[in-house]
């Protein structure tokens, strides 16, 4: 797959014609996943070209950012995530405020079919764009009518009973339902944070911790709490359990991401490590004792084993 950053779509090698689809895909979840390899399927069928065609940042940051949605993918995370699907190619146009005020017809005129040739566009149930979300299913099955090419939708993809969509995610994640948000993913909900050095308490406790720091401010960050969670570094995948939140049994200390990697011990200061949420355990509680905290870290990281030895491999 080839990632491309448009300012101002220069424009694709259209000889063979393109299946395409556009929108947001924040999360690339089940139900984007089934456009992606729809239009893929599509393209090796009739020898056209695959195309995504995406925005960063997410449109209401531009026009509404007060209703702004926090973000379930980076645009890198989007990218690696695409980096899977079996696309040609995947378009990042940059989303301004010039864009956010083309109409529908504009944006497929200049963008979808003159620099992309789009000759098969297939979008999902709930699709919209141009000002106003007014590039709906019927306005795009008009205009392909009128400038010669094919429209087509693909019904929402359920999960536990319920179309799967990118708020519903949001949703249970900020609920910490990580493992129903997974199933809606189709693989764990993740963060991403370098490893910066703390008050190396958990070492003195016998249970060392990475602490990340977090950079992207729109991530959504699920709730405070203790979970299972798996740890993925350059060197490999690592069970472990995530402290995430306040410390209340030490005063004063403020609020961490602290990542215990199980039969770890090794020096990753400075090194990005990515947390894949498997499950939450139990909220955050404060300790009389320390001796009290010890052992209930030490309960916390037993469930958490227990639970990613029976959730399959990483």
């Amino acid at each position: 797959m080839n990632a491309v950053l448009w300012a101002h779509p220069p424009g694709l090698p259209t000889d063979r014609g393109t299946v395409a689809t556009v929108g947001t895909f924040d999360g690339v979840h089940l139900g984007h996943w089934a456009v992606l390899q729809e239009i893929r399927q599509r393209a090796e069928t009739t020898g056209r070209r695959s195309v995504l065609v995406t925005f960063d940042p997410h449109p209401l940051r531009i026009v509404r950012p007060e209703h702004a949605p926090l973000s379930l993918t980076t645009a890198m995370e989007k990218k690696e995530i695409l980096a899977e699907s079996g696309l040609d190619w995947a378009v990042f146009l940059s989303f301004t405020k010039a864009l956010s005020r083309y109409e529908p017809r504009r944006f497929v005129e200049e963008i979808l079919v003159g620099r992309l040739g789009v000759e098969d566009l297939v979008i999902g149930y709930d699709h919209g764009f141009g000002r106003d979300r007014e590039g709906d299913p019927e306005a795009l099955e008009r205009l392909g009518a009128e400038l010669g090419f094919t429209v087509d939708v693909v019904a929402p993809v359920a999960a536990d009973g319920e179309a799967v969509s990118s708020s519903r995610i949001r949703s249970l994640l900020l609920d910490g339902s990580v493992r129903a948000a997974a199933t809606c993913l189709g693989r764990p909900y993740s963060i991403r944070g370098v490893v910066v050095r703390g008050e190396g308490r958990g070492k003195g406790l016998g249970f060392p911790t990475a602490n990340l720091r977090v950079f992207e401010r729109d991530k959504l960050i699920p709730p405070e709490g203790i979970y299972a969670v798996r740890g993925v570094l350059r060197s490999g995948t690592y069970d472990g359990a995530l402290h995430l939140g306040p410390r209340p049994t030490f005063q004063g200390s403020p609020p961490t991401i602290e990542l215990h990697l199980m039969d770890f011990d090794r020096d990753i200061y400075g090194e990005e490590v990515r947390v894949d949420f498997v499950e939450h355990l139990r909220t955050i509680e404060p300790f009389t004792t320390v001796q009290a905290l010890v052992d209930q870290i030490r309960t916390d990281v037993d469930e958490a084993r227990r639970v990613l030895a029976g959730s399959g491999g990483p």
